[in-house]
This record gives structure tokens, sequence and C-alpha cells, in this order.
């Protein structure tokens, strides 16, 4: 039996260990090794020759963040990876310029060598920030293992190009162009330092520096000014946004671009209206050289156009043109007749969708019938309704709830902004209520809570109704679907949120 230890041994004990917990840990032998060699550039990059392959990361992380240019200028050259992810380690270190034009340059020289050197295995210099954020961390031993580093990330192909995503040593390859990757977001003004710089790179590769893009966001920029993307691969391009105040016609000279991009999952359009001076003729070209490139998009699987101003009456043109079923379909604060409802309803592909919305579409003055067929069409899969601000009155909503009761994996229920009655929320819940998956309705506050017909609220009425609409989930076995009252304040447009507690805008605020 061991002897019994003081207990004044016992606290000396716990407190000198609760100290070395509190002290940071000292340096690892291989960060000291690295700090040493790179004290001597000459001999850094002469190393390089033999340095074993999971010692270049680190060496490299102390390279970048001491400024070590020629150093790291070497070791793009001698890179053992395929992919070098220098985004990552940028978005942690925020380098100086000459840190990134470095990269670039020993990117530049590499490609310059024929025959190219022996050890050469880099295909991809990944410069997205949101990428692999995995690799430095292991590398760096912050991560207990490397096994997930060595595998291949799982990556959407890219037409039948190489998998670009890996951070594996990669095969030999002879006279391949080296990609890389970059998000860009092209707004008015001339590009930061850092992609101009990229881009003198890319022009100055004679094809041999191919510039990736997977995201690609467009602000408020005249389309003569994007001459950036002659210099991307427009077929990397995945998840488009274009949120421009764009006429038509400038529109129809982008749609070419639009067309080259062939793995397209993803689109965004806002903004597009049509020049008082134009003719229908015209018109009508531009529309149609838009809408004919949706015949070469056969991946997309997304679709989102807000504020877009040809689409009355020629939704049917942009529908006919879907090589694929959408996921995803969004038309916000658009004009459209209720020939393009009827349109939508029987012609659009629904097998997949799952993101309907129609928020800001006026539907006040059309049949219920269209959206009615469209809901009961889709309900196999749809997963979230939006129907925010479209005017619906409490007899076409009585209309679609059949429909909406069918959807068994709706999830997510938003219709804010229309002018509902208490009779039709309360039958509306008895409707949904069994629908197993909804978890989140939010809806508009009743018109019996309004005082008059400026839309002023009446917060105890608010209050009553909700709390009436509580207790009867409750009686109907869903307590935990949540229900969520909200209106545009008719003085600021904010809205208030009833849930249980108001949550008010300033205009219901004491002075």
């Amino acid at each position: 039996m061991w002897p019994k230890l003081p207990q004044v041994y016992l606290q000396d004990s716990f407190q000198s260990r609760f100290i070395r917990m509190s002290l940071p840990a000292p340096p690892r032998l291989v960060d000291l090794a690295g700090q040493s060699l790179l004290k001597d550039q000459a001999l850094a990059i002469a190393a390089l020759e033999v340095l074993p392959m999971e010692l270049f990361p680190p060496l490299f992380t102390a390279a970048f963040a001491g400024r070590y240019s020629e150093t790291l200028k070497a070791m793009v050259q001698a890179w053992p990876f395929a992919c070098l992810p220098l985004g990552a380690l940028m978005k942690e270190q925020q380098p100086h310029q000459e840190i990134f034009q470095a990269a670039l340059d020993g990117l530049d020289v590499l490609l310059a060598q024929e025959p190219r050197p022996r050890r050469w295995k880099l295909q991809v210099l990944d410069l997205r920030k949101n990428a692999h954020q995995d690799f430095w961390t292991v590398w760096s031993g912050t991560r207990a293992s490397i096994y997930s580093l060595l595998e291949p990330e799982v990556a959407q192909p890219v037409k039948k190009r190489q998998k670009v995503g890996s951070c594996r040593p990669g095969p030999k390859q002879t006279l391949a162009p080296v990609e890389v990757l970059i998000d860009l977001c092209l707004k008015e003004g001339t590009p930061d330092e850092s992609l101009a710089y990229l881009i003198r790179k890319v022009k100055q590769g004679k094809g041999l520096l191919h510039l990736c893009c997977k995201k690609l966001k467009i602000f408020a920029m005249p389309m003569q000014n994007i001459k950036i993307l002659k210099m991307v691969q427009l077929d990397s391009i995945q998840d488009l946004e274009v949120n421009c105040t764009w006429k038509l016609s400038t529109l129809g000279k982008f749609a070419p671009h639009l067309g080259q991009m062939g793995n397209l999952r993803r689109l965004l359009l806002s903004h597009i209206h049509m020049s008082a001076h134009s003719t229908p003729t015209k018109e009508e070209q531009c529309v149609s050289q838009f809408t004919s490139q949706f015949l070469r998009l056969h991946y997309l699987e997304e679709l989102y156009l807000d504020s877009i101003s040809f689409l009355k009456d020629r939704l049917d043109q942009v529908l006919s043109c879907l090589k694929t079923p959408l996921e995803t379909l969004s038309i916000t604060n658009c004009l459209l007749s209720e020939s393009d409802l009827t349109h939508l309803s029987q012609h659009l592909n629904v097998s997949q969708l799952k993101d309907l919305g129609l928020s800001g579409v006026n539907l006040t003055c059309m049949s219920a019938g269209p959206l009615q067929v469209l809901i009961e069409r889709a309900s196999a899969t749809l997963q979230d309704l939006d129907l925010d601000e479209c005017g619906i009155m409490d007899s076409q909503f009585s209309a679609i709830l059949p429909a909406l009761s069918h959807c068994s994996q709706l999830m997510t229920f938003s219709f804010c902004g229309n002018p509902i009655s208490m009779a039709v929320l309360e039958d509306l819940l008895h409707h949904t209520v069994g629908l197993s998956k909804l978890s989140h309705v939010l809806y508009p506050a009743p018109l019996e809570s309004y005082e008059d017909v400026r839309g002023t609220l009446h917060l105890g009425r608010l209050a009553h109704l909700h709390a009436r609409l509580k207790q009867m989930l409750q009686e109907l076995g869903r307590p935990g679907m949540v229900w969520f009252s909200a209106n545009p304040c008719p003085h600021c447009g904010d809205r208030t949120f009833y849930d249980p507690e108001p949550i008010l805008c300033p205009c219901y605020m004491p002075v």
C-alpha cells in the first residue's frame, strides 16, 4: 500500500502543474532549425535541393512571416506539392506586398525554365483565402494528424481537366500550365496592387499561367472596365454575381462571357433596366442574346433574378432555355404577368426544386391557380418558400393552403407584407401543423392588429393574436414550431418582430 502523501505536498504539486500548464509551449526543434537556417538565405536556398518534403511548409511559413523574399521565391520553384495554398497563409498573416510579389516572381522563374526541373510538382497556386484552411496548421504541428492532407479534397469537376483542389504531392507534368485560383470581386475604380501585379504576370505568362476563378462578383462596374475577364479561364467560374445598374444593352454585351462559363452552378443577376430610347426590336435582340446563353449552362443549379425590368411577358424565354432542373429559383422585385406565372407553374422542371422565392412580385390581381399548381408540383422537394410582399389576399391565400399542406419537406415559410386576416392564419396553422419538418414560419401581423388604414400597429392586439397562435400550436402538439410575426413600420420601413415580446423599431420607442 502506497504511503499517504502530506496535504502540503499535494497542494504544491497541483500548483506547479497548473503553472506548467499556464506557460506557453516552448518552440519546437523544427521551428528553431528553420529560424536558424533562414538567417543565411543563400544557405537556405541551397538546402532546398535536399530538404525533406515535410519540412517545406514550416520553413515556408517562417520565410513568409519573416519577409525572406529571396528564400520564398526559391521555395515556390522547389515546392514539393501539387498545390501551394498561399491564400490561406495570406489570410492569417496579412503579407507585405513585396512578399506576395516574391511568390509570383518565383512562379515566373519556374515557368521560364526549359526543360522543367526534375522535382517540379506545383500545378496550382491557390490564392483563395477560405480554401485549404487546415494545410498550414497541420504541417505546423498544431494539428495531430497529417493524413487528411495527403488525400485529395473532394471537388466538383471542371470539364475534364485535372482536379485542382488537391494539396498532396502530384505526378510530374510536362508543359502543363500552372493554374492560379482566385475569388474575384470587381468594383468600380482601379484594381488593388496585388491583383494588378497578378494580371500583369498572367499576361506575361504566354499561356503557361492560367487565371482560374471559382467565385466572381461584379459590383457597380461599367462593362467596358471588365477587361480582366479576358485574362480569366471563364469555364472555371462556378458562382457568378452581377449586381450592377446595367442597361439591357450592356447585359447583351456581357452575354457572350456568360455563355463561356460552362461549369456555372449559381447565377445572381440584379438591377437590369431598359433604356427609354431603345426600340422593341433592339430590346428583343438583347433579351435573346442573354437568354440563349442558358442553353450552354449545363450545370446551373441556382438562379436568382432581382429587379430585372425585362422579365414581364418574357419569363418563358428564360425558362425554355434552362438545360437542367434548378434547386433554387428566386425571382424578386420583378414585374410578372399572369401568363408568366402560368408558364412558370406548368413548364418549370421542379423535380429538384428546394428553394422558391417570389418576394416582391405583385400577385394581387392574379388568379391563385398558377401559384397553387406550382407549389403542388414542387411539394415533394420544396424546403424553403418565400412569398414576402406579394400582396396576396385572403382568398388567394386560402386557395394555396391545400397545396402547402402537401409540402412534406418544407422547413421554412415566409409571407410577410401580405394583408392576411387572423382567420386565414389559423387556417394556415391547421393545414401545416402536420408538416413535421416545418420549423419556422414568418407571418405578417394580421389585419385585426392595425389601428388605422395608415398601417399603425396596435401592439396589444398583436401580442394577443400572437399568444393565441402559440396556444394553438401547443394544443396541436407542435410547441417547437416557431412562428414570428413581422411587418414593416409605415414610418421608417423597419420590421416589428414579435416572439413572444416585441422587437420594436425606433418609431415605437419612448422618447
